[in-house]
């Protein structure tokens, strides 16, 4: 007589759990890739249970939008999500010369691998329009934003439309230093020093902000051991990682002595999958779009000192073998 009961208590249990389970995050990821973009990509791509990636939007950073365009129809492709729309963005920050990283990801952006014309088109229509118009009819505080690159595309949206951030959740941007210095010049990391002005308005909208700064990213890094876990996987798109992150990290390890390199981008997409992860403190942070040697420097005050009420979540801290333990993971979900 106990065990239709008991049977009746294990369905019960089972579809409690499924309705507790968590939907997948609405998520737009905002890219200049980049190599680290790809990894990046790739990581979010694999999680369709975690991340319902809305869109891929593309910016100038890294290298030119075309190939910034390119490259992420190029990770669409390789990990077979033709089904996410990629819409081209802003070629240009909104008041600084445009800058590139080619020496450090290749005159193509990418290193490591070759590159074609992806099969599949851009979206019809621009970054900035699908933001706007996505944002703005958005429920209240429901859709997230990945910031890989500069932050023009969200910068212009929020500029054409401020209460577009409404519908946003949260803002997790790569970029910014402190502890560690800069990556483009002694106080600036690329990201913000590409567009600081887009950043500031992006600060000044009230959204609630995440900063994965090259303090938590340059304790991330690869290593022999690693490399070989990421090509254990044995699939194409792991092959691509671990050719991608051979030649890019090398840069890195040249500059700053470091023993491996660091897979900046990637952290992002890590910290919406497991953000027990990392670490860090609410503080309140600046940026100086002064014209001078602190230009891009993102003024973060972690001890309070300006007794300014916090405005991002500064992530200091990671596991970094966590961090690879959940890439090669989630790449073996891939072709």
């Amino acid at each position: 007589m106990f065990k239709p009961l008991l049977q009746g208590l294990t369905l019960m249990a089972a579809a409690a759990t499924t309705t507790l389970q968590a939907a997948p995050r609405d998520l737009i990821i905002d890219t200049d890739p980049g190599a680290d973009d790809v990894v990046a990509l790739f990581l979010a791509m694999a999680s369709p249970e975690d991340l319902n990636i809305r869109a891929i939007t593309t910016v100038a950073g890294n290298v030119r939008l075309e190939k910034t365009s390119r490259n992420a129809r190029l990770a669409r492709e390789w990990a077979g999500r033709e089904d996410i729309p990629v819409y081209a963005g802003a070629g240009r920050p909104l008041v600084r010369a445009p800058i590139y990283a080619a020496d450090v990801h290749g005159e193509e952006g990418l290193t490591g691998v070759p590159v074609h014309e992806p099969k599949q088109p851009l979206a019809d229509g621009n970054a900035v329009q699908y933001l706007v118009d996505t944002l703005g009819s958005a429920k209240p505080h429901s859709i997230t934003l990945a910031m890989l690159g500069p932050q023009t595309n969200l910068a212009l949206a929020l500029i054409q439309q401020p209460e577009i951030a409404k519908g946003i959740k949260e803002v997790v941007v790569m970029g910014g230093a402190h502890f560690n210095g800069g990556n483009i010049t002694p106080a600036a990391e690329f990201n913000l020093y590409a567009d600081p002005h887009a950043a500031e308005v992006v600060l000044a909208s009230g959204v609630q902000l995440t900063y994965l700064p090259l303090d938590v990213t340059h304790k991330v890094l690869t290593s022999d051991a690693r490399l070989k876990q990421l090509a254990a996987v044995n699939n194409q798109a792991s092959k691509k990682v671990v050719d991608i992150l051979q030649a890019y990290i090398k840069h890195d390890m040249d500059l700053y002595g470091m023993p491996g390199g660091p897979v900046h981008d990637a952290s992002v997409i890590a910290y919406l999958l497991k953000p027990e992860l990392f670490s860090g403190r609410r503080i309140h942070m600046s940026v100086d779009s002064r014209e001078g040697p602190t230009f891009g420097q993102t003024v973060a005050d972690w001890y309070g000192v300006l007794r300014q009420p916090a405005n991002v979540l500064w992530v200091n801290e990671a596991d970094a073998q966590g961090f690879f333990d959940l890439l090669s993971a989630r790449l073996a979900r891939l072709q």
